[in-house]
């Protein structure tokens, strides 16, 4: 790696004005490019303390031996030069957005003699309108039968029509009325260049003209006695309507725009766009991203227009395009799509009505794609191997993790101190295995992250001692190594390694082959104290910090740095990232519950059942405190012993029967009630 201040550009020697960047590696190849409002300012921010820069843009400038840059007019031309050189040079420290997968669109052809209507994927062409995309191939070709009716234009690939041509016949297509036959001259060229231009406008939004029409010439076919025709055209009517059904209505005053919603996480981003045009929604297509750079939503939402509109006729840009962020150049965006459409074009985020309602539904197909996603990298066997092997070979393990369990403490302020233990085997998630810790050893209200961490690896893996058969010397029967008992756990014992209940192997005595904490240095350190004191010394440890993403191990002075695009981090993040949401999710159960706290809770022989009898029969504690014992007694299932624990224990000053003082006649000295 190169050092940066040996290709630093010398003071002074950066223009102030607006323009674009690019680092070079020592090869040449383009690593990154970047656009600013002041080029000084922003390349200054590169080198003046590299240390501090994020680690993603730290790897960048280390790895990069050179930059140079290009000075522009306006932020708008650094904006559309930046689009481009990215395209051009594909740089690995840039955000690429690819797609999810590839969508299908419809085209047609308008640059062939004879435009042709067909499904098309990939790269778009010169001279060919596109439509979409769609979810799906069979949705295309649906809505195309149906206009074929109205609008005969020619589907046929280039072979089939040459054929045709030869023969002097038309195919099946032909003779139904599917097609207006140019192969055999039924019509001109011109004539079926109009049709196809009458298809476009209609697949464009404008259906209003083309239904209107039809409902006058069935008129006059019907005023003339064409009832043949007259029916015809009601066909191509009623086609047309369900081809219109297909999208449904979702902006009522006929806007079009285009809207975008992303989910992300630290490591990827997926996004999704609704296309509406005329107030239907028209397609949908969606993007995967990783964040190879140090981007914010703002950013990538900045990046995601570029790629969408860079290569745009004006003909695809929206008078409105609806972001979940704003750009931080919205004018320079602005005013580069308006140049793409010839119009003015507004990008803005919706606060209300249906455009906010609209948003929320494409915001939630991102988080789903971005799900699916992960759960297809994670499902892939090839995938999961090569992390395996990775996390062996990064961490010098013997033979590849089959079984990992990660750990991780969840607080707010120091109560109720929480841990998890969620468990990776063959690197998926095993939740019948997942367990949850509740801290023992801190005093409420206090918080230390390494002392939980030691508590909760001594419990489990003096529980995994106690489940395994104990050790016996076979000279003398002495018992050898005997784990503390499962009583110090407040535990059940039985048979080791069996389970009393189920009669099944006991979870906790299956060992993992790595233990993962989440934390640096001082987590791993009291993790590895508290395994050397029970005497674990077959199992491997490490640690993953949040904020660098990197990889401690004990005794280590400096972490392992894997990179970024790792199969085997995106591996320990995920289950670094499960037990996290595990142990939240316990928190959150033992905060509700210690802020749903009854006073009945203390009644001995008061189960649920019978605390929601009483509260449903009485309405509240305070008139519960005020009932008779006999009145207790009286709700269905409560007998008159717990009716008595209820007000012995929600009236603790009152005197019971027992205790009450006793009523004596002063002049016999004789007992009175």
């Amino acid at each position: 790696m190169a050092d940066p201040s040996t290709y630093r550009p010398a003071v002074g020697t950066i223009p102030e004005q607006p323009g674009v960047y690019r680092f070079r590696e020592a090869s040449g190849r383009v690593i990154y490019v970047g656009k600013a409002k002041s080029l000084r300012q922003r390349l200054n921010s590169y080198f003046a303390d590299p240390a501090g820069l994020h680690p993603r843009t730290q790897t960048m400038v280390f790895t990069a031996a050179s930059v140079e840059w290009t000075t522009v007019n306006t932020e708008v031309e650094a904006l559309q030069l930046e689009y481009s050189w990215i395209k051009e040079y594909d740089p690995r420290f840039n955000v690429k957005y690819r797609d999810d997968k590839s969508y299908p669109y419809l085209a047609v052809t308008m640059g062939d003699e004879f435009p042709r209507v067909q499904v098309m994927r990939g790269a778009k062409r010169k001279g060919t309108r596109y439509f979409g995309p769609y979810a799906h191939a069979w949705a295309i070709r649906e809505t195309v039968d149906l206009l074929l009716r109205v609008f005969p234009v020619r589907t046929c690939s280039n072979g089939v029509f040459k054929r045709a041509g030869q023969v002097g016949r038309p195919c099946l297509l032909g003779y139904i009325d599917k097609c207006s036959a140019p192969c055999v001259g039924k019509v001109t060229p011109e004539q079926h260049r109009r049709l196809a231009d009458d298809f476009c406008d209609f697949m464009g939004g404008k259906t209003d003209r083309y239904v209107k029409r039809l409902e006058r010439d069935m008129l006059r076919a019907s005023e003339e006695l064409e009832f043949e025709q007259a029916a015809r055209l009601r066909d191509d009517i009623q086609a047309l309507s369900r081809a219109m059904e297909k999208n449904a209505v979702v902006l009522a005053d006929g806007t079009d725009a285009d809207v975008f919603a992303l989910a992300d996480d630290e490591l990827e981003a997926a996004v999704q766009v609704f296309h509406v045009r005329d107030g239907r929604i028209r397609g949908q297509r969606g993007w995967v991203v990783e964040k190879v750079e140090d981007v914010t939503r703002a950013d990538l939402v900045e990046h995601l227009l570029q790629q969408v509109y860079g290569d745009a006729n004006g003909e695809a840009v929206p008078r409105e395009v609806l972001v979940p962020t704003e750009p931080p150049a919205l004018d320079e965006v602005e005013s580069w799509l308006a140049g793409l459409r010839g119009s003015r074009v507004e990008v803005r985020v919706p606060q209300r009505g249906d455009k906010r309602t609209l948003m929320e539904t494409v915001a939630r197909n991102a988080g789903q794609a971005l799900t699916l996603h992960k759960t297809r990298r994670a499902g892939d066997l090839t995938t999961r191997s090569k992390a395996l092997q990775e996390i062996q070979e990064a961490l010098d393990l013997p033979e590849a993790p089959l079984r990992i369990e990660c750990y991780d403490i969840s607080h707010i302020q120091g109560s109720n101190v929480v841990a998890s233990m969620v468990v990776f085997e063959d690197g998926l998630a095993k939740k019948s295995e997942y367990r949850k810790f509740t801290i023992k050893s801190l005093a409420e209200g206090s918080s230390d992250d390494v002392a939980s961490i030691r508590e909760v690896i001594t419990r489990r893996f003096r529980r995994m001692l106690d489940e395994k058969e104990p050790s016996v010397d076979h000279a003398t029967g002495e018992i050898l190594d005997q784990a503390p008992s499962l009583e110090e756990e407040g535990l059940p014992s039985g048979p080791a390694g069996i389970d009393p209940q189920t009669g099944r192997p006991k979870k906790f005595s299956y060992a993992p082959q790595l233990v993962v904490v989440d934390g640096g240095a001082p987590q791993v350190a009291a993790a590895q104290a508290a395994m050397a004191e029970l005497g674990i010394q077959d199992v491997a440890l490490c640690g993953l910090a949040k904020r660098l993403e990197e990889v401690w191990v004990p005794d280590d002075e400096m972490p392992v740095i894997l990179p970024r695009s790792s199969e085997g981090l995106y591996l320990l993040q995920r289950v670094r990232d499960e037990a996290h949401r595990f142990a939240i999710t316990h928190h959150r159960q033992r905060r509700s519950t210690a802020m749903t706290v009854s006073e009945l809770d203390s009644v001995p022989g008061l189960g649920p059942a019978r605390k929601k009898a009483l509260l449903a029969h009485f309405g509240s504690v305070k008139k519960l405190r005020a009932a008779s014992v006999e009145a207790i007694a009286s709700v269905q299932g409560v007998g008159p012993k717990v009716a008595q624990s209820v007000v012995d224990t929600l009236n603790p000053e009152t005197p019971t029967k027992a205790d009450a003082p006793v009523a004596v006649d002063m002049a016999t000295g004789e007992l009175l009630d």
